[in-house]
């Protein structure tokens, strides 16, 4: 039966805007960060040490807002912290599970950060002194302790929080994909396969970033010739496998509402075939995932010159940031438009200077990228001497 041109009144406004859009977003790029990380620091991929550490700061810098979209999104965000201590785990208190899980990963994570950079931040203090040796020495926990020994003791700690990590980043994001999975609701949320669809997507979109902000600060401070080939090619074949899974459950989700001639199939098709057409078929699939699909394989296959490399990495890296962005919004907004009463769509059109709006959207994308570059003026981004030496 043809779908009507129309929608009962409460099925206009679309509760969950542009906020609830980046926020899985940013945790994305959070949890898959840290995968660079942990590759080197658990599973010794020697390729990927020259980034381990500048993975870990890009990911705090990120996992700082990861709560604020939400906060702007509540109409209390002076109430947020109720829910962690009278949780419900029923129905849309689920986030409290999520409360939890992002302060033992933040924890865990700065943890880390001071494990690793223990012996290091003791080297340089020596030579500090008002303010920022004073910061140094908290940073630091106050010890001096420079020795072999103590060296040893902070790897092995570090190889344990980052053992850790590995299962909480991805519990941290994959949850996010449980809480939407679960609204039984929305026809083109409930499905088992959206846990894993934004594991994966978090996974490209966190070395994507890690591939892009690389080569955009060696290039910008004039340092690209200290980039080891290896780790790029590394880091581009990675991405590429990550991808290659996530672009391959994203379609078998469609087949599978497809095949299955599920209840909400012909809302969904209709959906696909109408107001999420351009969002999705033209913009996901066909210019932001199989453009890139193509040209990290010839990256990943083919023996290319290093300046083809530097020069095609970071822009399909830009794409598929961009593709993971259009991928939240037409799973958060594309929700949203198909009408409970299967007659019609919502439309929604974000304004700028709203609560919750594009400009407010930019500011929040922008503000890790100035955190990461405050960050950099007290974390040395790079492998340093101190390090090749141990």
């Amino acid at each position: 039966m043809e779908l009507l041109n129309y929608v009962y009144p409460n099925d206009i406004h679309a509760h969950w805007s542009l906020m609830i859009v980046i926020y899985p977003y940013i945790t994305g790029v959070v949890a898959g960060a840290f995968i660079v990380s942990a590759l080197a620091h658990v599973f010794h991929v020697k390729a990927l040490q020259p980034v381990a550490k500048f993975a870990l700061i890009f990911a705090l810098s990120w996992a700082l807002f990861v709560t604020a979209p939400l906060l702007n999104h509540l109409g209390h965000p002076e109430r947020a912290l109720n829910m962690l201590f009278t949780p419900n785990f029923v129905g849309p208190s689920m986030m409290s599970g999520f409360g939890y899980i992002y302060m033992s990963y933040s924890i865990l994570l700065i943890f880390e950060i001071l494990v690793i950079y223990r012996y290091e931040l003791t080297v340089m203090k020596q030579s500090m002194s008002g303010a920022k040796r004073l910061l140094y020495d908290l940073l630091t926990l106050g010890t001096n302790d420079a020795t072999q020994e103590s060296r040893k003791r902070d790897h092995k700690v570090a190889f344990v929080l980052a053992a850790i990590g590995i299962p909480l980043a991805c519990t941290l994001h994959g949850y996010v994909g449980f809480i939407f999975g679960a609204v039984k609701s929305v026809d083109w949320w409930f499905t088992p396969l959206m846990p894993i669809i934004f594991l994966l997507s978090a996974s490209v979109s966190g070395i994507a970033g890690m591939i892009l902000f690389y080569i955009g600060i060696k290039k910008i401070t004039g340092k690209i010739h200290e980039i080891p080939t290896e780790t790029i090619k590394t880091m581009v074949q990675l991405l590429w496998a990550f991808f290659i899974f996530d672009f391959l459950f994203e379609m078998i989700e469609i087949a599978v509402h497809a095949y299955g001639g599920t209840e909400g199939w012909h809302v969904i098709k209709a959906a696909l075939s109408g107001p999420l057409y351009f969002s999705f078929w033209t913009m996901q699939v066909k210019i932001l995932s199989v453009i890139p699909f193509i040209a990290l394989m010839i990256l990943s296959l083919k023996n290319v010159s290093r300046n083809t490399l530097l020069l095609v990495a970071p822009i399909v890296s830009f794409m598929l940031l961009a593709q993971v962005l259009f991928m939240r919004w037409n799973v958060v907004i594309g929700g949203q438009v198909m009408a409970k009463s299967e007659r019609g769509f919502a439309v929604f059109h974000p304004q700028f200077w709203e609560k919750e709006g594009i400009a407010v959207t930019i500011v929040m994308l922008v503000a890790p990228i100035v955190t990461l570059w405050v960050l950099s003026k007290i974390f040395p981004l790079w492998e340093s001497k101190i390090d090749k030496e141990f």
